[in-house]
């Protein structure tokens, strides 16, 4: 029974022997995962002298929430100088006509200024030979409350082309 004995005893040392290669050989793979774990922390931290990233990411979310704090601020004023500049008066056309065709030439006029939406004024010049005459009509929706003329139905038109 002796050598049994020996055996056992050689069977469980080359047993430790191997159980305490495997564990050395874990202890690298770990220590060279920490070393390039440190290495990126290091990476990631800087010079900034703060040790926590925790600190660095409440930073980073407190930039990021004020940055977009100001997208949505500036995204709403973009809309409303949007809305804004649609409602100017930016469309201006002048059409020139003969208003009395036996005499003279083409200087009356009608100048329609509207915005996108057809709203605005159209104002008509009708010239004579003994005085000449001024009309404003205002628009809305592309007509007017009052009569508007052939003429300056074309400056409505002619001004709503242009972008």
């Amino acid at each position: 029974m002796d050598g049994w004995d020996e055996q056992i005893v050689l069977i469980i040392a080359g047993g430790v022997g191997i159980l305490l290669l495997v564990m050395f050989i874990w202890l690298i793979v770990v220590t060279s995962k920490l070393r390039k774990l440190k290495a990126a922390h290091n990476k990631i931290m800087g010079d900034t002298g703060v040790h926590n990233i925790e600190e660095i990411l409440n930073t980073v979310h407190a930039k990021l929430s004020s940055v977009e704090h100001t997208q949505v601020h500036q995204s709403d004023k973009m809309n409303q100088h949007e809305k804004r500049l649609s409602t100017l008066k930016g469309r201006v056309s002048v059409h020139r006509f003969n208003a009395f065709s036996e005499s003279g030439s083409d200087l009356s006029f009608s100048i329609a200024f509207v915005n996108e939406e057809q709203d605005g004024v159209v104002i008509t010049g009708i010239h004579g030979r003994e005085q000449t005459f001024l009309y404003a009509k205002p628009i809305d929706k592309g007509q007017s409350a009052y009569m508007l003329t052939p003429e300056e139905k074309i400056a409505i038109n002619q001004a709503m082309q242009k972008e």
